[in-house]
């Protein structure tokens, strides 16, 4: 019983340390490290080795791919290409379809952008559609806030995704599979709430904050944009040969046992993939320049955010070794054991984690090392299991995005929303999206 305090006192002292005194998230992790380690009787050389190992491990197996993926996205942010697959997106559905169109587009361009981002390249192009419309701003602002948020929290390459597979060691190719089938049934139901609910309250144009506003009818466009091919390329090649790669290494051998499966296995590699899908981003600038590859250029705001994101993943990692080379794990998964909760288990907490501290990517990776040693114990063996975890984590991500997260803000403040409007509009969006998407995840794990 002790060690489950101690345990609940160092989660606690993360969303605390994290949000009421600003200590950064690497800190706060290192910190319940060495907290847990001493007072649950550790030795002091076996947390030092827990630590060192669960940090490099951890970023040995994904600190490449976070930082390829986020290179890829900041090409495809700052050359225009996330705009140029919006607009393709929206003139396949229809202008007539703007809630559907939003979700969708949403949904593609935070697979590899962060959803912050993302919103801010789309506001612009949201505006201008609702307005054509005669649609209210916020049905359509909520529709693309959870289009970008249901990828963001369950599909690699995003960090948060990305992190909890290589935590869990869970094959990339199922996690993303299942995430962008589970986070694309969900957007339907998160849909008809923007359409339906949000849609609904009409929002005054003074309110919204004055930006460009392009015509879609036009090639007047924030910024001259890639082709379309060229837009699609570095996200649909990593993905494709990711895929393949887990189809190759399935246990009946469909490519067989020879040199095309151990091409197939190269190329698919999630480092070879988004390597693969980083350079071919370099194609999408109008006019490539060799300071884009600098430190002060794209790549090196890239690379900024990247060290971030793989420091808090490494001390999540060292969490979760910590957790794991201590009696926790026996005590805890004895207790769980008998639940039955599953999936269930890993969706509350990260939702816990989401509601308390504000971030995302945080809760994801903190629940992804709590459960890195009870494994066994909820019967994640399986690769499908294990990818259908990461999956149920990031869909506990979701829930709730208030007031102590950034996103709720961008959203609420480019789109016009008070904050009473925002809790009852994307708040309680978030909290469709992220249940809504367990839900479907357990019933294809019932048949599954």
């Amino acid at each position: 019983m002790l060690i489950l305090i101690l345990l609940f006192i160092c989660i606690s002292f993360i969303v605390i340390s994290t949000t009421r005194l600003k200590l950064h998230p690497f800190l706060a992790l290192l910190a319940a490290c060495f907290l847990f380690g001493l007072f649950s009787g550790m030795p002091a050389g076996k947390i030092i080795e827990s630590i060192e190992t669960g940090f490099g491990g951890t970023i040995g197996k994904i600190g490449i791919i976070i930082v390829a993926g986020l290179i890829l996205g900041i090409f495809l942010e700052k050359s225009g290409g996330a705009f140029t697959m919006a607009r393709i997106v929206l003139r396949l559905i229809g202008p007539k379809r703007i809630y559907a169109a939003m979700s969708l587009i949403g949904y593609i361009v935070s697979i590899p952008v962060f959803c912050d981002s993302g919103f801010i390249i789309l506001s612009p192009l949201n505006k201008s559609l609702s307005r054509q419309a005669g649609l209210s701003i916020t049905g359509t602002s909520i529709a693309l806030a959870l289009g970008l948020l249901s990828t963001h929290t369950m599909v690699p390459p995003t960090p948060g995704p990305v992190a909890a597979a290589g935590i869990l060691e869970a094959d990339l190719g199922l996690v993303i599979l299942i995430g962008m089938i589970v986070g694309l049934l969900a957007l339907f139901i998160t849909t008809l709430f923007a359409r339906k609910v949000a849609g609904k309250i009409p929002v005054e144009p003074t309110q919204i904050q004055n930006h460009k506003q392009p015509d879609l009818e036009s090639d007047q466009f924030p910024v001259t944009t890639p082709s379309a091919l060229k837009s699609f390329l570095p996200i649909i090649v990593p993905i494709v040969l990711i895929i393949i790669n887990s189809i190759a290494e399935y246990p009946t051998h469909p490519f067989g046992d020879g040199k095309i499966k151990n091409l197939l296995s190269f190329i698919g590699n999630p480092v070879i993939a988004l390597l693969t899908g980083m350079i071919l981003s370099f194609i999408l600038p109008a006019k490539f320049d060799r300071k884009m590859l600098s430190s002060d250029g794209w790549v090196g705001e890239a690379l900024k955010s990247a060290s971030i994101i793989i420091l808090v993943t490494g001390a999540g990692g060292a969490f979760g070794k910590v957790l794991q080379n201590s009696d926790m794990g026996k005590i805890l998964g004895d207790m769980i054991g008998e639940s039955k909760l599953g999936l269930w288990l890993p969706f509350l907490i990260a939702a816990a984690l989401k509601t308390a501290q504000g971030s995302s990517t945080v809760a994801i990776i903190t629940t992804a090392s709590m459960i890195s040693p009870l494994v066994s114990v909820l019967g994640f063996d399986s690769e499908l299991a294990k990818a259908m975890a990461v999956v149920a984590i990031g869909a506990g991500s979701c829930v709730v995005s208030h007031a102590n997260d950034s996103y709720f803000w961008v959203v609420t403040q480019l789109s016009g929303m008070n904050v009473k409007l925002g809790y009852k509009l994307l708040s309680t969006g978030s909290g469709i999206l992220g249940l809504s998407a367990m839900i479907i995840l357990t019933i294809i794990n019932i048949f599954l």
